[in-house]
């Protein structure tokens, strides 16, 4: 499939996005600040779903949206609104974290134009790719679970500008304090940008655990206020410290939620392809989070193999820990060990050698069973109760 998201030449940038069922999609470009829409323009279908558009005169740094317009019938599944802005789903910055308003999930024509309320997707050029190196995490070693914000945050010999960020592992202290317990790869809790649950906010409470990612490979800019080159740097650092790197990362759900939550990327975009339904219409919710990612839909799985390479290619990390593993491996909702996407990711010469790790569950029927887990190629197989 042709690059999707935006692509930048000397000349320009060049918009894509994939959606198999709007009517018409556009790119809305905003000025330095995020806050004005300075242009909007319509993209041009190229056949087989595919939307693009080049646009002369901007550059790296350009902050942008999509819009799409098709069916609205949230009973049926679909939420096209013009008036949502959406995420690309291939962005790799956005400018702010997300922050949940009801205005995001408003109804069609009872809601204003959610620009305002949403992040922009930066347009940025990716560093050259990494040399490939075997992973450094052999298995048997320690791996130590930990989310970024609350190891780093209170800890005195960091420099309080770096308190809760990536670049905070990075530090002697923290390196040295890892070293010291034996830690031969840090799993960090899901770094990719996240929303809060709509129960939250009213609360005067966060999702501290970021596990309610938008996309899947934009970093939250409150833990790598540098992008993805802090992610980079620090996994260079620990790797020289004999640490390996393995993200938790989220394909199963979106924080898009259930039939009351936020248009906010996939939802605005083709929710028919990018999540799976039941025959009656209504989102199939495997996850307990109000629905459930179609990793079984071709465009999905090179979506999910992307965003492996890339964090692979460009920040050079040792492995991944998948957040309810069996919806990587559903087939028509039903899980099978040998599911496309498993295989993809078993044989992908970029993923083959990496550390592959299943959280072994969904709510889901038909479902992974622990009492007798069935082998999937390439990933860590649990041990039964």
């Amino acid at each position: 499939m042709t690059h999707l998201g935006a692509t930048g030449t000397p000349d320009g940038i060049r918009f894509a996005v994939w959606s198999s069922s709007a009517r018409r999609v556009w790119v809305s470009i905003f000025d330095d600040g995020g806050t004005r829409e300075v242009e909007r323009l319509e993209l041009k279908p190229e056949g087989e779903g595919m939307h693009a558009r080049f646009v002369p005169g901007l550059a790296e740094g350009t902050r942008y949206g999509f819009r799409a317009d098709g069916d609205y019938a949230p009973e049926r599944g679909s939420w096209f609104d013009p008036n949502k802005l959406l995420t690309d789903p291939y962005a790799v910055e956005i400018d702010r974290p997300y922050q949940y308003h009801w205005r995001l999930a408003a109804r069609r024509n009872e809601g204003a134009d959610t620009a305002p309320l949403m992040p922009k997707t930066v347009a940025r050029a990716l560093p050259q790719p990494l040399a490939a190196k075997p992973p450094l995490f052999q298995p048997g070693g320690f791996i130590y679970e930990l989310s970024v914000r609350s190891f780093t945050k209170l800890h005195p010999d960091v420099p309080e500008a770096q308190r809760g960020t990536i670049a905070a592992l990075a530090h002697p202290a923290i390196i040295e304090h890892l070293k010291r317990l034996g830690v031969s790869a840090v799993e960090l809790m899901p770094i990719t940008a996240s929303i809060d649950e709509r129960h939250l906010p009213p609360l005067g409470l966060r999702n501290a655990w970021g596990y309610n990612p938008v996309t899947f490979m934009a970093l939250d800019p409150r833990l790598a206020p540098g992008g993805l080159v802090e992610l980079r740097d620090t996994v260079a650092t620990l790797r020289e410290a004999g640490i390996g790197t393995i993200l938790d990362l989220v394909f199963n759900h979106t924080g898009e939620s259930d039939r009351l939550g936020p248009t906010l990327s996939l939802r605005g975009l083709d929710p028919q392809a990018y999540f799976r339904h039941l025959p009656d219409g209504r989102l199939a919710n495997d996850t307990g989070t109000g629905n459930t990612v179609a990793c079984d839909h071709p465009v999905v799985r090179e979506m999910v193999l992307d965003t492996l390479r890339h964090f692979v290619r460009f920040a050079g990390v040792d492995g991944f820990r998948f957040d309810l593993a069996p919806v990587l491996g559903r087939v028509d909702g039903v899980f099978e060990p040998d599911a496309p996407l498993l295989e993809a990711i078993a044989g992908d010469p970029v993923l083959a050698d990496r550390v592959l790790i299943a959280e072994p569950w969904d709510i889901g029927p038909n479902g992974y069973q622990l009492d007798s887990p069935p082998a999937i190629p390439g990933v860590e197989r649990p041990l039964s109760r």
